[in-house]
């Protein structure tokens, strides 16, 4: 006699705010790189929580670690001394090779931080009315300044006025970047992504990065790089722009940090280090031990493991398998336009919108997000294997050939 088959359960959520487009699945729990819903299903993670879940899911090594820290105290008061704090604020600056760090929760916390500090810096100087130079496509997030901060009208919209003081430039055009900041003396910073994520996976160019890194010298300004979505060995580096040799003033960072804690932070040069003293920032979970713990086992475990390597390896091997599939499609006007981004950081651009894709891969069992309407953004777990970056190829190319045959 079969067993009976337990009732289908659907994935719903009619009490919260309607926020998000959802794919009608719930995950349950996961496994290296793979989850299962509440049905059962299982899935191939190929959006790690949208770059979040760097050591994948359910860490032999860092599942105990938080368990210990939960066991012993999950959070205190910022009047106190953390030592983890101290711990992944040491191991940060060992990284980056700059000086202190602040602790959030968020990126968007991380980015609002990061603009605080340079309207400080500007008024430090005298400087009455700061202008901070953003760029196009960019996403910093949606409080009202990153949102100002932000290159999208489409998620701005709705939300005026917006907060002023902000020049917008075009990606990697260092004409431009002097052009719009020519005998401007309120400008202080610069801030950017080295690899935009929301805007479609876009790197800034490496001669790009030097060159913004020199007129932010000769002027004084800082240098901010938004490393939340592309830092933490993302690209094979711990941080995508020092694949340029450079060093920013000011680096916000989040999303991997903890690999599914929420941890922001903002490490600061020596520029930028002293500007915030008690009472000009703050926030309540912010460094909180957990979070600490969290941050401390993951970058542990990458050294250990290996993980910036692997970034690179698996990378670059998903990137060529897709190219290999894609031959045609990337040869046709019409067809894919172009692959690109840097480690597990990739994205795939069609000639049309693909935001079906998403659905269209859960239902077959793999991960994706769509950004920008038309870009396929693949940011897994660092754990990926060469053959999971296969599995990933055999399930998505042929659901993108399927959609560029489609009449719109």
């Amino acid at each position: 006699m079969n067993a009976a088959v337990p009732p289908f359960l659907e994935a719903a959520s009619p009490h919260t705010m309607n926020t998000y487009a959802r794919v009608p699945i719930a995950l349950s729990h996961g496994q290296g790189c793979r989850v299962w819903d509440i049905n059962g299903k299982p899935y191939l993670d190929a959006l790690g929580g949208i770059a979040v879940n760097t050591l994948g899911h359910n860490h032999p090594r860092l599942v105990p670690a938080l368990q210990d820290q939960i066991s012993k105290i999950i959070h205190s008061s910022n009047y106190y001394h953390v030592p983890n704090q101290e711990k992944l604020a040491a191991k940060l600056v060992e990284l980056s090779g700059l000086t202190n760090v602040f602790f959030c929760s968020t990126g968007l916390e991380a980015n609002e931080a990061a603009l605080k500090l340079a309207r400080k810096f500007g008024h430090d100087k005298g400087i009455e009315r700061p202008e901070i130079v953003v760029y196009e496509h960019a996403f910093h997030g949606r409080s009202i300044a990153t949102l100002s901060a932000t290159g999208n009208e489409k998620v701005q919209k709705g939300f005026g006025p917006l907060v002023e003081g902000f020049i917008r430039v075009p990606l990697n055009d260092i004409e431009a970047l002097k052009a719009a900041t020519a005998g401007n003396p309120n400008v202080v910073a610069v801030f950017f992504e080295t690899i935009q994520g929301e805007g479609g996976i876009n790197p800034m160019r490496i001669e790009y990065l030097q060159q913004v890194r020199q007129l932010c010298d000769a002027n004084d300004w800082l240098l901010m790089i938004d490393e939340v979505q592309c830092g933490m060995g993302r690209t094979g580096k711990w941080f995508a722009h020092q694949w340029a040799g450079i060093k920013p003033d000011v680096m916000p960072l989040a999303k991997g940090l903890g690999s599914g804690v929420p941890i922001g932070a903002v490490v600061a040069g020596p520029k930028a280090a002293n500007i915030f003293q008690p009472g000009n920032h703050g926030t309540t979970f912010g460094g909180n031990p957990l979070a600490m713990r969290a941050g401390v086992e993951t970058i542990r475990i990458m050294e250990e493991d290996g993980l910036l390597e692997n970034a690179v390896k698996v990378g670059a091997h998903l990137r060529a398998a897709l190219a290999r599939e894609l031959a045609a499609e990337l040869a046709d006007p019409k067809g894919v336009k172009e692959i690109r981004g840097q480690g597990l950081m990739l994205g795939v651009e069609l000639a049309k919108p693909c935001g079906e894709l998403v659905k269209r891969c859960a239902d077959k069992g793999l991960l994706i997000s769509v950004t920008a309407d038309s870009v396929i953004r693949l940011v897994p777990p660092l754990i990926m294997t060469p053959a999971e970056a296969d599995e990933v190829v055999a399930i998505l190319c042929p659901l993108i050939k399927q959609l560029l045959t489609e009449t719109p």
